[in-house]
């Protein structure tokens, strides 16, 4: 039973759920689905943070933030900036708990224009991801059309945050924790990525466990697969990186001010395996610490092991800047790359021999299984999504969150074993493709959507 579902995004492409969206979106066709994605944009065409751009080749409809992005308050426009469910000062993109009853109703009304746009009400399913006031548009303006939602984690972790009593400043908590619970139990089916995460999920929105599907988030096969570089040709991706077309940045937020020479590449061309960060410069991926625990480390290295710091959106961080941890460190072989497109990550996992994620709150940890597909082990934190995704022994290594001493002799015995990492990488590159493909995977969900049109019958008149 082939239909059309429209896929809702209510943040502007930047982090793992807009890759997990367009994954999908391509996947979806060949399990007979036809896609529409609605999503939140930012700037013109080419910048990183457009919607058409992200999803080209999609049929795509934008709900544009540029304008309201401009403002001294960027909450008070037609179409507000997207808050967010951290919490980054000066940033326009305000904490969910500080955003008020009008501008909440401004959200809701833009996106529930954007879903009549993008013909929601001709969609056989609305697939929408994260807990948002997209959700509210589509309860309030398409209720008759069944609905998945999907989960990714940041929703769960602002949720598990009210739990604990709301910072100073998060004066409108109680309304959304209220609103998020009600979204939770309004679709007839919520997606998870991993166990844990529908566990948690079942508790903090008050959903019956039975509603809740686990569908790890996937990757594409031919995208990601193991073309490893090695001697002149790895030396030369990483000048290319670091050298040539400098994107890291610093406290300024510009890419391309921090900058590296020739000599500074001294640590690639000594031949010891390269130790790769990917991800944004959020508080729980705790940069910091891995900068640390590396620069405990190196000192019982055989011989230099680089770490790369790929990613970090230009001019988005939480607390102590990598930079400045680095410069605290006094390491001379960790590097910031800046961020880079997603089709640029393999490459960057091929001229690698670990992937280091010590983030303590990631629901899935989609990096990790890109890792897996180019044939690298990983070193993960043992909660949440990464504890599922690695096996301990087998794929790779799983530390205690926070716990700096545990990651440090992890990082020895990666770097010091060759041959036990070399065959932890060989088990996660087989368990990658086995588990993590997107073609099985839209397979599962186009069965979940079938489930839930059947489930509700044909619409009335129809």
């Amino acid at each position: 039973m082939p239909g059309r579902v429209l896929a809702g995004v209510f943040f502007y492409p930047r982090g793992g759920s807009a890759q997990v969206v367009r994954s999908l979106a391509h996947a979806l066709p060949a399990a007979g689905w036809e896609v529409t994605v609605v999503a939140g944009s930012l700037g013109g065409p080419g910048d990183r943070g457009h919607a058409g751009t992200f999803y080209a080749g999609l049929d795509v409809h934008a709900v544009d933030y540029t304008a309201a992005s401009r403002l001294a308050d960027p909450l008070a426009a037609p179409v507000p900036f997207q808050p967010s469910y951290e919490d980054r000062p000066g940033s326009p993109d305000r904490v969910f708990a500080a955003v008020g009853d009008d501008a909440y109703g401004r959200l809701v009304s833009a996106w529930a224009d954007a879903l009549e746009r993008a013909g929601a009400g001709r969609a056989d399913v609305l697939h929408l991801h994260h807990l948002t006031p997209l959700h509210e548009a589509a309860l309030r303006a398409f209720p008759g059309v069944p609905l998945v939602g999907e989960l990714h984690g940041t929703e769960l972790a602002f949720l598990r945050e009210l739990e604990h009593g709301p910072p100073s400043g998060w004066t409108h908590a109680d309304a959304w924790r209220g609103r998020m619970r009600r979204w939770g139990q309004a679709p007839s089916r919520l997606v998870a990525s991993a166990a844990d995460a529908a566990a948690e999920a079942g508790r903090l929105l008050g959903v019956d466990a039975a509603r809740i599907l686990t569908v790890p988030n996937g990757i594409d096969p031919e995208l990601f697969d193991r073309h490893a570089l090695d001697g002149a040709a790895r030396l030369a991706h990483w000048r290319r990186r670091l050298v040539e077309d400098p994107r890291g940045w610093d406290e300024s937020g510009v890419p391309g001010s921090v900058r590296y020479t020739e000599d500074d590449l001294a640590p690639f061309r000594a031949g010891g395996p390269v130790l790769l960060y990917s991800g944004r410069y959020t508080a729980v991926k705790r940069i910091p610490l891995l900068v640390r625990a590396h620069a405990r480390a190196s000192r019982r290295f055989s011989r230099p092991a680089p770490l790369v710091l790929l990613g970090g959106y230009p001019g988005e961080w939480e607390g102590e800047h990598p930079l400045a941890a680095v410069r605290a460190s006094g390491s001379r072989d960790v590097f910031l790359a800046g961020w880079h497109e997603h089709d640029e990550l393999p490459e960057a996992l091929n001229a690698a021999d670990l992937l280091v994620l010590p983030s303590v709150a990631d629901a899935f940890g989609l990096v990790l299984v890109e890792a897996m597909a180019c044939g690298l082990p990983v070193i993960a934190c043992d909660a949440h999504g990464p504890r599922t995704i690695v096996e301990a022994g087998e794929t790779g290594w799983l530390v205690p969150p926070d716990d700096e001493d545990a990651l440090v002799e992890a990082l020895v015995e990666a770097v010091e074993g060759e041959a036990e990492r070399r065959r932890r990488g060989e088990l996660a590159y087989r368990r990658s493709r086995e588990r993590y493909a997107w073609p099985a995977l839209a397979r599962r969900l186009a069965r979940a959507y079938e489930s839930v049109v059947d489930a509700a019958g044909p619409p009335p008149g129809g």
